[in-house]
């Protein structure tokens, strides 16, 4: 389970600064910022809790995964199916490089939410 406590911690992080250097001075909606603090801080506060694996922390855990997927979803695809002028113009990193890092952020978030349910309690992985 560490390494994908370490991958949480990781991924909520960087989801936050990541937020903040993509929204820095582009004149973002302050709740376009804030969203993504509110599925990094989850990830790294549960993250952090889960060095005691308890039912509970497991659980706020695996909610932590799939509320961060649930919300790298309409994300990812609003950007790969019909990405807005606005979208693209609203950001300090290149617009396709974006849909690739949140895909792959999804991607993990949902790999992360399978683990977290999956593994065994006590388990070291």
């Amino acid at each position: 389970m560490i390494v994908w406590r370490s991958l949480a911690v990781f991924l909520g992080l960087l989801l936050m600064g990541g937020e903040l250097y993509r929204s820095w001075g582009m004149g973002r909606p302050l709740v376009f910022v804030l969203d993504d603090f509110c599925i990094g801080i989850p990830l790294v506060v549960t993250a952090l809790l889960m060095a005691k694996d308890t039912f509970a922390r497991r659980a706020a855990f695996a909610g932590a995964w799939g509320a961060t997927a649930g919300m790298l979803y309409p994300s990812f695809f609003g950007k790969l199916v019909e990405p807005t002028p606005d979208a693209v113009a609203t950001t300090n990193i290149p617009f396709d490089q974006l849909t690739v890092i949140i895909g792959v952020i999804f991607a993990l978030s949902l790999a992360g939410l399978v683990a977290s349910v999956a593994l065994k309690q006590g388990a070291k992985e």
